[in-house]
């Protein structure tokens, strides 16, 4: 599963069938390729680690739930770098249903899942045709998930060396399960979504579980200990003494009746009643003693800490010791800040690949303002524009431009400010163009 096997195109070990005219084309320009997969086990991650482990499985669940309640819409880019207002057009009518019966929250789901696992998330479109990639414009067009391990990037360069300066993606191949005849798509076909670069290749992403795997192993190896425990009949061990003089098949003929009598948990805490000189002595101390909270929640807030999940969110041991609303409130807005918006934007520059937009300054973009999660910041957001709606009303009334002060205040840059060459009252000389008064003061 490591990267960069060296490919030879039309012979057996790339297993191309068709690749004269692929290589051919002109966007191709004949470089050398190489290939990196995804360095994750991705199958054993799936069985042994999300599917076996309750940190990392809720870890995973938050993000997701949050990740999945995003929708598309479309953006203009201005001249100055400002950002229009957002928009829908058919093309997006892909993303809101990308295959039948599911929606752009399970698409995000996936995303989101893959991402984690493996590092990378990978998907085309395909149609009832049976066409791949640009090709599918057919009946029944809509996504087709690649299942990260399935999938090859492909690298180009003049001189095959894939940290060369001219090393560029330019290709994917996807080899279905069974060995079936693999598909090789362009860059402009497949959306590749790796929110975290791999600093060990050029191109792919890495799963944010890699780096803990042991807290992941040791937090399963506490579970297993604490099974162990309960199984035992409660208690960690014990040594039982006997005379020196006891022969050794009375001694086999008390361990299974011991076993029988006292051991598992269908027999915990029954009286201990021995005979023949046996002594009973505790060699270990209970999971009280070992602290054995407090070790496990250390491993799942290292696990949430790892996925960007504030440990209260996910409902941990040391989240809720500490949970107070402020807090809970707190940790919310660091995880939509700090990890959720940077994957949004993320994920809507890999699936614009597979878009066609309006205008080659129309970028993908997500909209948030439906989502729950997010409501304190949305209140967060009036309170800012009533502060800004009092701050207009300000720079209007000292006689600067309406526009000039809406620029200003929109790309948070005072040199825009125009002033209209108009003062308020309050600022006129006292008298000045005034009608004069009639002698003696009185109109």
């Amino acid at each position: 599963m490591r990267y960069l096997k060296r490919l030879t195109f039309g012979g057996t070990g790339a297993g191309f069938t068709q690749p004269v005219s692929w290589l051919s084309s002109p966007w191709w320009g004949g470089l050398a390729a190489d290939r990196e997969s995804i360095e994750a086990d991705f199958e054993s991650y799936c069985a042994n680690v999300f599917k076996e482990s309750g940190p990392v499985f809720g870890t995973i669940l938050v993000r997701h739930l949050v990740f999945s309640e995003a929708e598309f819409l479309w953006r203009d880019r201005m001249a100055n770098g400002a950002y229009g207002d957002l928009f829908s057009d058919s093309e997006l009518e892909l993303l809101q249903h990308p295959w039948p019966g599911a929606t752009t929250g399970e698409l995000l789901a996936r995303m989101e899942q893959d991402a984690s696992i493996a590092g990378n998330f990978y998907a085309t479109i395909v149609d009832n045709d049976g066409k791949v990639g640009r090709a599918a414009t057919g009946r029944g067009r809509r996504l087709a998930r690649m299942r990260p391990h399935q999938v090859e990037i492909i690298i180009g360069s003049a001189s095959g060396d894939p940290n060369a300066i001219d090393a560029q993606v330019v290709g994917y191949k996807f080899t279905p399960n069974g060995g079936g005849e693999p598909i090789l798509l362009l860059p402009n076909e497949v959306c590749h979504y790796s929110p975290i670069p791999d600093p060990e290749a050029r191109f792919r992403g890495m799963s944010w579980l890699t780096p803990i795997i042991e807290e992941i192993l040791g937090d399963q190896q506490m579970t297993q200990h604490k099974k162990k425990f309960f199984r035992q009949g409660a208690h960690l061990q014990q040594a039982i003494t006997f005379a020196k003089d006891v022969q050794p098949a009375v001694l086999k003929e008390f361990i299974e009746r011991y076993k029988a009598e006292y051991g598992g948990t269908a027999n915990a805490y029954k009286t201990l009643v021995l005979a023949g000189g046996a002594d009973v002595k505790p060699i270990q101390a209970d999971l009280k003693n070992l602290e054995f909270r407090a070790v496990q929640g250390h491993a799942e807030a290292r696990i949430a800490m790892a996925g960007g999940v504030p440990p209260i969110l996910a409902g941990m041991v040391e989240g809720l010791d500490s949970s107070t609303y402020s807090n809970y409130g707190s940790a919310r807005r660091r995880f939509a800040d700090g990890t959720m918006r940077p994957l949004w934007r993320i994920a809507s520059a890999s699936l614009q690949q597979l878009l066609t937009p309006p205008t080659p300054m129309t970028r993908l973009w997500y909209d948030d303002r439906g989502i729950s999660f997010l409501r304190e910041d949305l209140a967060d957001v009036v309170q800012i524009q009533a502060a800004e709606a009092a701050t207009i009303r300000q720079l209007v009334d000292a006689g600067y431009t309406p526009e000039s002060v809406v620029k200003a205040l929109r790309e948070n840059d005072w040199r825009r400010l125009a002033h209209s060459g108009l003062f308020s009252v309050q600022l006129q000389t006292p008298g000045a163009g005034a009608p004069a008064l009639p002698q003696g003061g009185q109109a």
